[in-house]
């Protein structure tokens, strides 16, 4: 399955929440994302680890392999009055300096990667004793809840998607940093509150819908979308279980 976000920078950015407050202050609380800190963000999307990172007073790069993606990053951080300095390259072949950030981060995009190559280039560009942080925030299907109904009619309209049925955990990441040390995690849950509305344009910005599938297709499954909340999730806002999962490791002072 080819998956392309840039056509869903629209709702990529006005429909995914990005991550609650909980993980930085959690990750500021073991020595990341700290004012004056250098952090490069991988993959950075529409900017959301980015902006929350320039929020608590880092200074902050963001990459990303799609213009389009950021465009509505330098867009929504210009209209919060941060600086992020963005730049198109890729993760694993960025060109920017070795050692020339405190920490390097990768939100929502990990997955993506060739991840062996990008864990090698985050240990080139993080100085000795600076850190890698991996994030996920993902949606939890229950059985009979919102999230389930909505996964399978993903899987109907788009037979191709892999990234059902996840428990928002992703223990095959901690092989990608086994060349760092003091590799640590956590996790938490949050119910996140969308309208019915929100969560149809949260859905077009996944990979299985707005990601992958062409324009026709999207507008056809929005409309089931639609008609299955409206028939069996008729609450509104819905209250959508997610998880939060953090990964973080220290590049050692001296190479192995």
């Amino acid at each position: 399955m080819e998956v392309d976000f840039g056509p869903t920078a629209g709702d990529y950015l006005q429909h995914r929440t990005g991550f609650p407050d909980q993980l930085f202050d959690r990750l500021s609380d073991i020595g990341i994302g700290r004012p004056g800190q250098r952090i490069l963000d991988l993959g950075t999307g529409t900017g959301s680890l980015a902006r929350g990172f320039a929020r608590r007073g880092a200074l902050v790069t963001g990459i990303d392999i799609s213009e389009q993606m950021l465009a509505a990053a330098r867009q929504t951080t210009a209209r919060e009055g941060l600086a992020v300095d963005y730049h198109r390259a890729a993760a694993e072949a960025t060109g920017l300096p070795t050692g020339a950030f405190s920490v390097v981060s990768a939100g929502q995009c990990w997955h993506w990667f060739d991840r062996p190559a990008a864990a090698r280039e985050a240990k080139r560009l993080i100085e000795p004793g600076g850190r890698l942080v991996i994030a996920h925030f993902d949606w939890v299907p229950l059985p009979g809840n919102v999230v389930a109904a909505t996964e399978e009619l993903i899987h109907a309209f788009n037979p191709s998607w892999s990234f059902g049925g996840g428990t928002g955990i992703h223990p095959a990441w901690f092989r990608d940093v086994r060349d760092f040390e003091g590799i640590e995690s956590f996790s938490f849950d949050v119910d996140v509150a969308y309208s019915h509305e929100a969560w149809r344009g949260r859905i077009r910005a996944s990979s299985g819908v707005g990601g992958s599938l062409d324009p026709h297709t999207v507008e056809a499954f929005d409309g089931a979308l639609r008609a299955r909340l409206i028939d069996h999730f008729p609450g509104d806002p819905l209250a959508v279980p997610h998880r939060c999962f953090a990964l973080f490791a220290t590049r050692p002072l001296h190479d192995r």
